[in-house]
């Protein structure tokens, strides 16, 4: 008879019947007249309790190592002395799918070098680590939820260009076919296209590729990004709304999935933002930070990283909120194609969100009057 695979995390509902678990071998206790084999897959750890009644299955039982793959098949019964969710399994058959050698190549005690060098090992082994990919698949989750339900289309496009896709950033070259291709190091020139071609709403979550030498906490040479496109917008207050409402949309559903495990393993509680978010034009964040000398000179148009930590931290104080958007970039540092603001040509309607001091999005209204538009680029390649 074939037994269907249950999750360890379901056995609770098939107390009294008969299943198959799929797991690994965590730990073993093999006593003289008990067998104790600890079994776990990726949703949680089971107890497998054998009395040596039966030689076949005490003979396949003591040959385990930790770390072996296994099928289990038993009866799922109540046991309130076992701490795991009181619940064992009294095995019926045992499949060893594949023995793992001993001793194993890493332990809780093994540099992360060594670890690295078994990843899957070590992942597969700290529910932490595996944790993170479960909010990560969440987190994308809601903010696909939150861009479908605006109506918007989500797109994949090509990762490789004839062009770099962004000034003031470097590229990654690559050969192909005896001409140059850029690795993608943002998807806009084909969010704009989507645009004029009458897709109202897009947007694209996928790897991006930054050739940036600096090596920091706040650089990535890849990472997966979000990017957004929105039409027929009233002002950059759309796209700042859109954005937060998609980030605290997203970050409900992991607070709500994970909000407890995150707590157990990271020591971390996980806060869903209120909207709106907190906004602080540019001039009125470096008068603030200013006043706690910040840049006494008064020489700096954009944020450093100690400035965005501060002006994060200010605004914690102020209103509680771990979201910010800094807002009204001057002209100098942002593309020609940002809109200026009509009552005052030197800023751009523009914003970074940053998050704990930390910048995590750039965003702005683009200038679509197509004079305006050459007017701008020309200044930026010839000045004013």
């Amino acid at each position: 008879m074939i037994h269907s695979r249950v999750p360890v995390s379901d056995l609770r509902e098939h107390v009294g019947r008969t299943v198959s678990v799929c797991g690994w071998v965590n730990t073993l206790r093999l006593q003289r007249h008990m067998q104790f084999v600890i079994v776990r897959d990726n949703t949680g750890m089971v107890q497998v309790t054998h009395k040596r009644d039966n030689p076949q299955l005490e003979a396949q039982l003591e040959v385990l190592t930790p770390e072996s793959a296994v099928k289990i098949t038993g009866r799922v019964v109540d046991a309130v002395q076992v701490k795991l969710d009181g619940l064992e399994i009294v095995p019926e058959a045992v499949e060893v799918l594949n023995p793992a050698v001993t001793p194993l190549p890493i332990d809780e005690h093994t540099g992360l070098e060594q670890r690295m060098d078994w990843r899957f090992l070590d992942v597969r082994r700290r529910p932490a680590t595996q944790l993170l990919f479960a909010v990560q698949t969440t987190l994308e989750l809601g903010m696909r939820e939150y861009a479908y339900a605006q109506g918007a289309t989500e797109m994949h496009t090509p990762k490789l260009m004839g062009t770099a896709s962004e000034s003031g950033a470097e590229v990654f070259e690559v050969g192909y076919f005896g001409r140059s291709a850029y690795l993608a190091q943002s998807p806009q020139f084909y969010k704009q296209m989507a645009i004029a071609a009458g897709i109202d709403k897009v947007f694209e979550i996928g790897p991006v590729f930054r050739a940036e030498p600096s090596f920091t906490s706040r650089h990535a040479t890849e990472f997966t990004g979000v990017d957004v496109e929105l039409a027929w917008i009233d002002s950059v207050e759309d796209v700042m709304a859109f954005e937060e409402q998609m980030l605290a949309h997203a970050i409900a559903k992991v607070a709500d999935a994970h909000g407890e495990a995150i707590a157990e393993h990271f020591g971390v509680e996980v806060t869903v933002p209120t909207t709106p978010f907190p906004r602080v034009t540019m001039a009125d964040a470096r008068e603030i930070l200013r006043k706690d000398g910040w840049d006494p000179a008064g020489e700096k148009e954009d944020l450093d990283p100690e400035g965005e930590r501060s002006i994060s931290a200010h605004i914690k104080e102020a209103t509680g909120h771990e979201f910010v958007f800094i807002t009204h970039y001057p002209v100098g540092i942002r593309p020609f194609y940002h809109m200026r603001a009509a009552d005052d040509l030197s800023v751009t309607l523009s914003f970074d969100l940053l998050w704990k001091g930390l910048e995590v999005t750039t965003g702005a209204q683009r200038e679509h009057r197509y004079d305006v538009l050459l007017k701008q680029a020309g200044r930026a390649v010839h000045g004013p």
